[in-house]
């Protein structure tokens, strides 16, 4: 019997790490999948995707719940730019974003933007913008408020996002402000990576005489909207240093921002932490010098709680930021 149990044992641990290793060579494709086998549509399904451009990468997916009452108050709205090092990725892959946040009373609206040598800065910038300023003109047909509109990304993403509601140009070619993004959520983001020392940022910012200017902290004035900077203290491809720095800066700019050390998580696994079977799951969290423990965080609650309440604003330790759950103060 020990040995039959064992041999379950040393099954479910071979099946974890091959999941875990799919999902790093597939990616989001790979976790969605789990997602929807595992946790089902929880009354969340894909409304609609529609065209921001020309170029079949320029697109948004809205998601919603299935059943929603006509008469209910117009929901706010999460949109979300997937990672991917500026090379690849594709919104129709991450419907666990979706799936997660609809039951939380979000609408959900997915970016999509050019890639490669299509989507070299600022093409990236552009298209994020359009899809910023297509939620805030059409989003209310769909459910969505858009006076409450709250940006996030992973990694590429989460610069994308970051810089859109830093540079105030990209949202004013379109006649819109960054005014109208009330919050940032920054997953792994790079904010900090000059000089330029890897192939993806030199295939994307490379051809820049001074990239200097795709630099977020070179853009940070004293309205910038709430962030949240979420990043692993284990990340080796985007280094948390990247946050802290970032944070440091706006909080020298009298900004509102709560960095988040998520304790022994790589690059990836903050984004794994949004789907289920592991959504459920608290992480181990340090403070925003990513030194000092604090108490363990679910953090699908704790990223829909600034979503949702990044309105209200409160004094934590002399620094004006945005409360998230009571419990991690």
């Amino acid at each position: 019997m020990v040995w039959i149990l064992g041999g379950i044992g040393l099954v479910v641990l071979l099946a974890g790490a091959a999941l875990q290793f799919a999902i790093w060579r597939n990616g989001p494709a790979v976790l969605s999948t789990v997602d929807a086998m595992v946790g089902g549509s929880r009354d969340a399904e894909r409304m609609a995707t529609i065209a921001t451009g020309d170029h079949p990468q320029q697109k948004v997916i809205v998601w919603g719940p299935k059943h929603r009452d006509p008469a209910a108050a117009p929901a706010p709205v999460l949109v979300f730019a997937h990672g991917g090092s500026w090379r690849n990725g594709d919104p129709v892959d991450y419907g666990f974003i979706g799936r997660t946040f609809v039951p939380k009373g979000f609408i959900v609206v997915l970016v999509g933007y050019r890639l490669s040598e299509d989507g070299r800065y600022p093409a990236m910038l552009e298209d994020t913008a359009r899809a910023v300023a297509w939620t805030h003109e059409e989003i209310a047909d769909y459910g969505g408020d858009p006076d409450h509109i709250v940006l996030a990304g992973h990694s590429a993403g989460a610069y994308n996002v970051v810089m859109t509601a830093l540079e105030e140009q990209w949202l004013a070619r379109l006649g819109q402000s960054t005014q109208v993004i009330k919050g940032v959520v920054g997953m792994s983001g790079p904010y900090d990576f000059v000089p330029l020392d890897s192939d993806s940022t030199i295939a994307s910012f490379g051809h820049l005489d001074d990239p200097m200017v795709s630099q977020p902290a070179e853009h940070i004035g004293e309205n910038a909207p709430p962030m949240l900077l979420v990043h692993g203290t284990k990340d080796t491809l985007v280094r948390p240093r990247n946050s802290r720095h970032l944070a440091k800066e706006l909080r020298a700019q009298d900004n509102r921002v709560e960095a988040l050390g998520l304790e022994d998580m790589d690059h990836n696994q903050p984004l794994i932490a949004l789907a289920a079977p592991w959504r459920g799951n608290e992480v181990k969290l340090f403070d925003a010098s990513f030194t000092s423990p604090r108490d363990p965080i679910n953090l699908v609650d704790e990223i829909a709680a600034f979503a949702m309440n990044v309105a209200e604003r409160t004094e934590i330790e002399g620094q004006t930021s945005v409360p998230v759950k009571a419990k991690t103060r």
